[in-house]
């Protein structure tokens, strides 16, 4: 027996069939302890073999994993429910959440007890990358989610979280309980990780923590096409409206800002009301500390490779945030083929 705390990972799966089995046998070659944690597979009704082969390898893992069969019933958030359903069964101190085509290190809980252990913090938020996939629109991807990651741990340093995500995030169970787990935003399809996180960081200000190590980052794969990242950045979206806390609105509308100053400084010019100078001046004094920022959360994240992407992305972010903020205003997407509003 040990001390150290129980975890109970939750893995919320729906048509995983090809990639679950990869993210289990991560789990199966953790350090940590296999008595010391558990592993609850939710399958939201898969229509593949995902729960079959959940199923086949229960016996072959030397962990305890437990398949939960959700009921294929109507919710406005299947992740959610999905999340709710599985802590009510679960053994363990810490929940940890992932997806279920996610990929983990050797490492990856062994840090996070670690982490919980030192900070005592009440709520984890872990580092996520991208799976290399050579293609400039995977590398535009990462880039993005650096930019997400860098910001989430800055203002979590400051005492004022705002972003985290739920494919890699720790919390106390008693905690979620404590807070009424998803009740009060249970009716948005979207926000498990950061409308939970800020009700988390109203009861305890400051028990919200960024983990920063290499051993703890967490793997996914860029969205294939564009029509699946159009219909994941329009559910991630969807929570904004939900928001009650007034610092990420304040950092929304910042972001925004210094988004849009680029082309009203570009227009600015051909209308001869900036000289090519101040151009100049305008577009350094935005895209540098952008530079320095994005290709230290790179670096740290071993994504060396796609610096030299930074600066497309800054030609295209302004009218990504344009368009991702109208699209917000219109309800309906898909997820795991289904169709949400």
């Amino acid at each position: 027996m040990t001390n150290r705390p129980r975890i109970s990972v939750i893995i919320p799966v729906r048509n995983e069939e090809h990639t679950l089995p990869l993210l289990l046998g991560d789990l199966q070659a953790q350090t940590y302890h296999s008595s010391d944690f558990e592993v609850i597979v939710a399958d939201d009704s898969s229509t593949d073999n995902t729960l079959k082969i959940t199923k086949s390898l229960v016996v072959k893992m030397a962990y305890p994993l437990r398949p939960l069969p959700l009921a294929n019933e109507p919710t406005t958030s299947p992740k959610k429910r999905a999340i709710g359903q599985s802590i009510i069964v679960a053994t363990g101190d810490l929940i940890v959440t992932t997806d279920g085509d996610c990929r983990v290190g050797p490492k990856w809980l062994e840090t996070i007890a670690a982490f919980y252990e030192k900070t005592g913090a009440r709520l984890i938020s872990g580092p996520i990358s991208f799976n290399p996939d050579q293609s400039l629109f995977g590398d535009l991807q990462t880039v993005e989610s650096s930019s997400l990651i860098g910001a989430g741990a800055c203002t979590m340093a400051m005492g004022f979280p705002t972003m985290c995500n739920g494919a890699n995030l720790t919390y106390e169970k008693r905690v979620f309980n404590e807070v009424g787990g998803f009740e009060g935003i249970d009716h948005v399809a979207s926000g498990d990780d950061e409308l939970l996180m800020h009700k988390v960081a109203r009861r305890f200000p400051n028990g919200v923590k960024f983990l920063k190590s290499a051993d703890a980052i967490v793997h996914t794969s860029p969205q294939p096409t564009l029509k699946s990242f159009y219909h994941q950045r329009k559910r991630w979206a969807s929570k904004w409206r939900a928001y009650q806390s007034v610092l990420p609105s304040v950092l929304a509308v910042f972001i925004f800002a210094s988004n849009i100053t680029l082309p009203i400084a570009a227009l600015d010019y051909f209308l001869s009301g900036l000289t090519g100078y101040q151009l100049i001046g305008v577009i350094v004094l935005k895209a540098a500390p952008e530079w320095l920022f994005l290709g230290s959360v790179l670096r740290f994240l071993k994504k060396e490779r796609v610096i030299s992407r930074i600066p497309i992305t800054q030609l295209i972010y302004p009218f990504y945030v344009v368009f991702f903020g109208l699209a917000a205003q219109q309800k309906g997407f898909l997820w795991k083929g289904r169709s949400l509003r």
